[in-house]
C-alpha cells in the first residue's frame, strides 16, 4: 500500500510538473483572451509593460489562399515576439490595411482597403486607449507593405505626445522590411523564385500556421503561377502574357518549413529591434 501511495504521488507531482511547464510555455498574451483584472496584473505585478499593436490586413492572395492571411499570420506572430520579449501583451489584430490604389477589384474580389489618414487615425485610437491602460511602451507594427510609413509616422507624432508622461511610442518597422530583404536574401542563395505577393513567402508562413490542411491555402497552390518580380525600374516583357491572378511570385516551391524559417527572421528582427528602440529611450540595453 505505502509502495502503491508513493507511485501515485510521484506520478501526481511528474504531472503537476508536466502542466506547470506547459502552461508557461502557453502563456496568454492576447489581451482580447483576458479580464481586466487579469491585464492588470500583468501590467503592474509581472511588469507587462510594452503592447503590441499589429495590423493585419484582408485582401487578396491570390486564387489559393484565403484573404486574412496577413490578420492571421499577425495573430500567431505578435505571441510569439510578446513572450519572447517577456514583458509584453498583445493587442487585438486589426484587419484592415492600406492598399495601393486598385487594391480592390471586382475580378478578385474580397479585399478591404483603408485610406492612408483612417489607417494612421485607427492606430491613433489604438495608441491612445492602450496609453491610457497603463502600458508604459508602446510599439506599433504591420504584416502589410501598406501602411509602413504611415506608421512610422504615427509612431514619432505619439511618442511625442505622451513622452512627458513617461510613456514611449514605437515603430517596428523590421519585422517587414528587414524579414523581407533577409528572406529574400536566402530565396536567392537556395535558386528560388523571388515573392512580392502570395508567393513562397506568404504561402510558406500560412501553410507552416494554418490549424488544419487547406484551412488557409487551398492545394493548387503547387500548380500556381504568377506574374514575375520586376527589379525596381523593370519594364515586364511584353512578348509574355500577364497571368494577372493577383500573384506576383511563385508559391508552387513553398513549404511549411520555409514558412517557419521566414517566421523565425520576423520574430528574430522584431523582438532585437524592439530591444533597441526601448533601450535607447529608457537607457541599458533589456534583455
Amino acid at each position: 500500500m505505502l509502495k502503491f501511495t508513493l507511485m501515485l504521488c510521484v506520478l501526481l507531482l511528474a504531472s503537476a510538473l508536466a502542466f506547470a511547464q506547459s502552461a508557461q510555455k502557453q502563456e496568454v498574451v492576447d489581451i482580447e483572451t483576458m479580464t481586466y483584472p487579469e491585464i492588470y496584473s500583468a501590467i503592474h505585478d509581472r511588469a507587462k509593460t510594452t503592447v503590441l499593436v499589429y495590423n493585419g490586413g484582408t485582401e487578396q492572395r491570390g486564387p489559393h489562399a484565403v484573404l486574412g492571411g496577413h490578420t492571421f499570420m499577425a495573430r500567431a506572430i505578435a505571441p510569439m515576439i510578446a513572450r519572447k520579449l517577456g514583458n509584453a501583451l498583445v493587442a487585438p489584430v486589426l484587419p484592415f490595411s492600406v492598399n495601393p490604389a486598385g487594391g480592390v477589384d471586382p475580378k478578385m474580389p474580397g479585399s478591404i482597403a483603408l485610406p492612408a489618414d483612417l489607417f494612421q487615425k485607427v492606430n491613433e485610437a489604438v495608441v491612445d486607449s492602450m496609453a491610457k491602460n497603463g502600458f508604459k511602451d508602446i510599439v506599433v507594427m504591420g504584416d502589410h507593405g501598406g501602411g509602413q510609413a504611415e506608421l512610422s509616422k504615427l509612431a514619432a507624432a505619439m511618442d511625442a505626445k505622451y513622452s512627458s508622461q513617461g510613456i514611449h511610442v514605437y515603430f517596428c518597422g523590421d519585422v517587414y522590411e528587414k524579414s523581407r530583404q533577409e528572406f529574400a536574401e536566402w530565396l536567392k542563395t537556395k535558386g528560388l523564385p523571388l515573392s512580392n505577393h502570395a508567393g513562397i513567402t506568404d504561402t510558406s508562413e500560412m501553410l507552416y500556421l494554418e490549424p488544419a490542411k487547406e484551412q488557409w491555402v487551398r492545394s493548387i497552390y503547387k500548380t500556381t503561377v504568377g506574374d514575375p518580380v520586376l527589379a525596381s525600374g523593370q519594364q515586364p516583357d511584353p512578348s509574355v502574357p500577364r497571368v494577372n491572378n493577383g500573384v506576383t511570385g511563385d508559391p508552387r516551391p513553398s513549404t511549411p518549413e520555409i514558412g517557419k524559417l521566414a517566421i523565425e527572421m520576423k520574430v528574430n528582427n522584431a523582438v532585437a529591434q524592439i530591444n533597441r528602440l526601448v533601450a535607447a529611450k529608457r537607457g541599458g540595453q533589456r534583455e
